[in-house]
């Protein structure tokens, strides 16, 4: 990865969350618990991939259309998470075979 990446990655990154402070106030706290949940055990492609940017069009959508931010993902945002990942591979994932010794032996 050369600086040119680096540099172009960090204007991505930061039109994605100038789109995010765009929000209103009860999307932009429940978009950060999602971010720190997805950080924390979220898809190993997270920042390469089009998750996030993905969550940011349905909250803009959802604001669009008058609706609250529970009534798009519900009042379980851990659930909605793991429903959004469950067929990617996730560092909970790569953890879990760390500490079993065996690549490949964590549940899904």
């Amino acid at each position: 990865m050369g600086i040119q990446d680096i540099i172009e990655g960090k204007k991505q990154w930061r039109a994605h969350m100038a789109r995010v402070h765009a929000l209103p106030a009860d999307y932009q706290i429940v978009y950060k618990e999602i971010q720190r949940y997805f950080f924390k055990v979220g898809p190993v492609d997270l920042l390469d991939g089009p998750l996030l940017p993905g969550i940011v069009d349905l909250f803009e959508e959802g604001v669009a259309a008058g609706k609250g931010v529970l009534e798009l993902i519900g009042n379980d945002v851990a659930a909605f998470c793991d429903d959004l990942v469950k067929d990617s591979r996730t560092n909970a994932d790569i953890y879990q075979e760390s500490i079993s010794g065996e690549p490949g032996t964590a549940e899904k």
